[in-house]
C-alpha cells in the first residue's frame, strides 16, 4: 500500500526522503512524490513510475530544504498519473499532504468544499483533506502558528471517515510535520535532532531505532529538536518507545538477485528464531492457564492472502494434535458474515506485518463476539498486536519483497508449535508422543537447510523446461493442499501468469478438463499415508499429456521413477512438516519461472506489501 516518509532536522531533507521511498518501495506503488518547506514556500516535485523518476526530476530541481514529506502512492482513487499522485496541496498551494488509506466520505465532503469555491486538480480523495485544512485554518484564531495547524488537524480529522495515516506541512509553521493516523500504520522515529514520520520503521531505521508506534486517533507534532504525541481531545500523552533490533543490513540483498530469493534462503534461521524465542517458552507467549486451555472449544483462525494458507494449513494438524475443531476464514469474509458467540472460542489472526486492515476489523469482530484473542506477528507494537489478548512473534526478521516466504514458514511454524502445544495440554498427546513430535518440529531448521541445498538446482533447472507455458497446475492432499494453494498464488503474483490449487483428489471432479500438455502439473506428494491417491492424480494428469512435477522424498521418488516429466525430492519427515518443506519448493519454482520470465519479483504489479485498506 502507499508509503509515506516525513522529516525535519538538520540535514539535507530531500536526500532522506528520496532513500525513505526506497526503503519503501517494497509495499508496493505506481508514483512517488515530495513536497518541502523552502524560503517560506511549499516546493513540490512528482512522478509516475519509480522512486528513481522523482530522483531524477530532484537533479534538475534542487530542493535545500531542512523539512519535508514524501509519498509512494498505490493507485486506489483515480489512474496512476502526476495529478493524482502525493503529496496533494490546497488552493493556495500552502498545505500538502501525504497519505495513506480511503476517505469513505470524500465525495459528500469535495461537493461541499466545491461549493465554498476551491477548485480540485486530481480525482483522488486524499485532496479532500488539503482543502479541508485550508478552509479549518481560516477558523482557527489567536494562536501560534504550530497551534493553529494543530487545531486545523484535529478538527479536519472529525469531518473525515475510513482509514487514514496522514503527514502534513505548512508554510505558516515551518520546520513543523503534523501526523495523524486511524486504522492506517503510522509510526514516529525520534533521532537526535531531528524527527522522522513514516508508515513503516524501514524508511529511516538508518537514522535511529527509537520510535513511537500512534494508536489510533493519536496526533504528532514533529519538530527538529523534539517530538509530542496527543489524544484526540488535544491532551499530551506520554509516548511508548520502542527499540527496533533490527539493523540496516537486514534490507539489504546480501548479494542474492532479488530480496525474495534471499528471504528463501533465510528461512532455516528464521524458523529457528522463531522456536527459540516462541515456542520453547509456549505456556508465557500462549498466556492461557491449563484450565482455560481444557475449555477451548473451537479455534478460529482469521487471515488474508498468504497468511490464510498457513492457517488453512495448520488446521489439519491443530485438529488432529489437539482436537479442537478449526474453521479458517478470510478476514475479509469474516468481518461480514454472522458470527455465532460460541463460548470458548480461541480467535487467532495471522499477519505478517500486523496492519492488514481485513485481518485488523475481523479481530475486532472476534473480540466484540467475546472470544480469546491471539494474533500471529512479525512487528511487534503493530495494530494487532495491541489489540490482541496475547501475540506470538514470529521473529523472522525484516521481509522485503512483497512476495512472502520466510514470514509464511515461521508462521506454519508457530502454528505447528500451538497445536502440539495444545495437544499435550489437553491430554491428546502423551508424554511420549509430546516428545516425539517436539524432537522432530525443532529438527525444522536443518530440514528447510537440507531442502534449500538440495532442490535449488532441480526446481531451476525444471523451471527452464516450462517457464513460457501460460497455465499451471498445483496439487496436494490434507496438509499440503493448502501449500498447493500457496504455490498457485506465489507464481500468479510474481509471475503474473494463470495457475491454480486443487485437493488431489477433486482433479477429476471438474478440473481435469482444462489440463494438456501446456499445463504443468505440479503434484506435491510425500511418501505418507495418501501416497497412493496422489500417485493417481500424477498418471490420471499425465494421461492427458501434462508434464507432471512430483514434488516427493526419497521413498516417494524410487515408486515415481520415470512415471513422470520432472522429479523434486525433499527430505524425509512426517507428513504435517513435509508441508511445510513443500512451501520451500513451491516459492523456488515460482521465483525462478518469475526470473525467466524477467517479472519485477520483488514489487510485483498492483501488489502491495501491507494491504491497509479494506
Amino acid at each position: 500500500m502507499c508509503g509515506i516518509i516525513g522529516y525535519t532536522g538538520k540535514k539535507a531533507a530531500s536526500k532522506i526522503i528520496i532513500e525513505g521511498l526506497r526503503n519503501l518501495e517494497y509495499r508496493g506503488y505506481d508514483s512517488a512524490g515530495i513536497a518541502a518547506l523552502e524560503n517560506g514556500q511549499l516546493k513540490r516535485l512528482r512522478a509516475v513510475g519509480k522512486v528513481k523518476e522523482l530522483e531524477t526530476s530532484l537533479l534538475k530541481n534542487k530542493l535545500s530544504s531542512l523539512c519535508a514529506v514524501g509519498h509512494t502512492r498505490w493507485a486506489t482513487h483515480g489512474k496512476p498519473s502526476e495529478n493524482n499522485s502525493h503529496p496533494h496541496t490546497d488552493c493556495g498551494g500552502n498545505i500538502a499532504v501525504v497519505h495513506n488509506g480511503i476517505i469513505e466520505n470524500y465525495l459528500s465532503l469535495k461537493e461541499d468544499l466545491k461549493k465554498k469555491g476551491h477548485k480540485f486538480k486530481s480525482e483522488t480523495d486524499t485532496e479532500v483533506i488539503a482543502h479541508l485544512l485550508e478552509e479549518n485554518l481560516k477558523t482557527v484564531k489567536n494562536l501560534t502558528a504550530e497551534q493553529k495547524l494543530f487545531e486545523a488537524v484535529r478538527k479536519t480529522a472529525k469531518q473525515i471517515s475510513g482509514a487514514f495515516a496522514v503527514g502534513i506541512i505548512w508554510t505558516g509553521a515551518p520546520g513543523i510535520i503534523v501526523g495523524i493516523r486511524k486504522q492506517s500504520p503510522l509510526v514516529a522515529g525520534i533521532g537526535d535532532g531531528e524527527s522522522f514520520l513514516a508508515s513503516d520503521v524501514t524508511a529511516f531505521l538508518k537514522h535511529t531505532n527509537k520510535v513511537v508506534f500512534l494508536e489510533d486517533n493519536e496526533i504528532v507534532v514533529a519538530r527538529q529538536n523534539n517530538i509530542s504525541f496527543y489524544d484526540e481531545n488535544g491532551k499530551e500523552k506520554k509516548p511508548l518507545i520502542t527499540q527496533i533490533k533490527w539493523n540496516t543490513a537486514q534490507a539489504e540483498k546480501g548479494g542474492y538477485k532479488h530480496f525474495m530469493l534471499k528471504e528463501i534462503y533465510e528461512q532455516p534461521d528464521a524458523v529457528a528464531d522463531t522456536l527459540r524465542f516462541g515456542v520453547e517458552d509456549m505456556p508465557s507467549v500462549f498466556g492461557m492457564s491449563g484450565k482455560q486451555i481444557k475449555n477451548i472449544k473451537k479455534i478460529q483462525i482469521i487471515a488474508c492472502g498468504t497468511a490464510y494458507h498457513a492457517g488453512l494449513c495448520s488446521k489439519y494438524f491443530i485438529e488432529e494434535y489437539s482436537g479442537i475443531p478449526v474453521e479458517v476464514d478470510y478476514a475479509s469474509e469474516y468481518k461480514y458474515r454472522f458470527v455465532p458467540s460460541t463460548p470458548g472460542t480461541l480467535a487467532i489472526a495471522v499477519s505478517q506485518s500486523g496492519e492488514t486492515a481485513d485481518t485488523i476489523a475481523a479481530m475486532k469482530k472476534a473480540k466484540e463476539a467475546g472470544f480469546k484473542t491471539l494474533a500471529i506477528c512479525n512487528v511487534l507494537g503493530s495494530t494487532l498486536t495491541r489489540m490482541a489478548d496475547h501475540t506470538f512473534f514470529t521473529r523472522c526478521g525484516l521481509e522485503i519483497s512483497v512476495a512472502s516466504t520466510k514470514a509464511f514458514t515461521s508462521q506454519l511454524a508457530a502454528l505447528y508449535g500451538l497445536a502440539v502445544f495444545l495437544g499435550f495440554q489437553r491430554g491428546v498427546l502423551n508424554s511420549a508422543q509430546f516428545k516425539k513430535y517436539s524432537t522432530e518440529f525443532f529438527a525444522l531448521p536443518r530440514l528447510l537447510e537440507n531442502t534449500i541445498k538440495n532442490t535449488a538446482e532441480a526446481v531451476k533447472k525444471t523451471a527452464k523446461k516450462i517457464y513460457k507455458e501460460k497455465t499451471f497446475v498445483f496439487l496436494g492432499r490434507s496438509a499440503n493442499y493448502p501449500i498447493a494453494l500457496e504455490g498457485a498464488l506465489k507464481l500468479k503474483e510474481i509471475s503474473y501468469l494463470h495457475a491454480e490449487g486443487f485437493p488431489g483428489g477433486e482433479i477429476k471432479h471438474g478440473p481435469i478438463a482444462i489440463i494438456d500438455s501446456h499445463v504443468p502439473v505440479f503434484v506435491l506428494a510425500p511418501k505418507d499415508n495418501l501416497f497412493e491417491k496422489m500417485l493417481s492424480a500424477c498418471e490420471e494428469t499425465a494421461a492427458r499429456g501434462a508434464k507432471v512435477i512430483a514434488v516427493t522424498d526419497k521413498k516417494g521418488a524410487e515408486i515415481l521413477g520415470k512415471k513422470v516429466f520432472a522429479l523434486v525430492k525433499i527430505p524425509e519427515a512426517n507428513s504435517f512438516l513435509t508441508a511445510i518443506l513443500n512451501a520451500v519448493v513451491v516459492q523456488f519454482f515460482a521465483y525462478y519461472i518469475a526470473d525467466l520470465r524477467k517479472c519485477e519479483i520483488d514489487q510485483p504489479r498492483n501488489l502491495a506489501k501491507s494491504v491497509t485498506v479494506e
